[in-house]
Parts: C-alpha cells; structure tokens; sequence
C-alpha cells in the first residue's frame, strides 16, 4: 500500500471547531500534542481527511497545516524531543 507519513497541525479559533476538528483527526491519525497529529495515510484517506476537515474549518480564521513527510515505510523522520519520546506511526493492520 502506498501510504505516506503526514504531520497536521492547526490553530482553531473555536472552542467547538477545535473539538470537532481534534475529533476527527482521532480517527485519522495518533495524536502527538494539544494540535497536532501524525497521520498514515494512503491517498484516498487523504482526500477524505481533507475534504472532511475543509467541512469544519473556518477558512477566514482557522489555520491548517498537512506537510507530507514523505514514503511512510521509507521516511526516517529527525526529531529532536525533549521530554516525551517521538515515534513514529507504524503500519498497523486495518479490521473491516
């Protein structure tokens, strides 16, 4: 499967958009900080966070970043983390 390693970070305006944003990116990704996610995705699954997060947005005060990290099974992301350990998402099986 061609999936790639995304980083998503974003600053809602909105105490409920924040919720409703947060929540879904749960089910898109493993959560690293109050904001930001680290997501594996394949292209379609990418797409379909997308179009779902632009339904949420507030595109005149909300703020979104998805930066492609590039090949999931081949990046080898350099973080420096101080304090609680960085790792990055694993391919983990799908249960239909």
């Amino acid at each position: 499967m061609d999936e790639h390693l995304y980083l998503v970070t974003y600053d809602i305006r909105d105490d409920k958009r924040w919720r409703r944003v947060f929540k879904l990116m749960k089910g898109f990704g493993e959560w690293l900080q109050l904001s930001v996610f680290q997501c594996r995705l394949s292209r379609r699954r990418h797409a379909e966070m997308l179009q779902l997060l632009d339904g949420i947005i507030n595109r005149r005060v909300d703020a979104l970043l998805v930066i492609d990290l590039g090949p999931a099974d081949k990046v080898k992301p350099r973080v420096v983390s101080l304090g609680d350990k960085f790792v990055p998402i694993e391919r983990e099986p799908i249960i239909v």
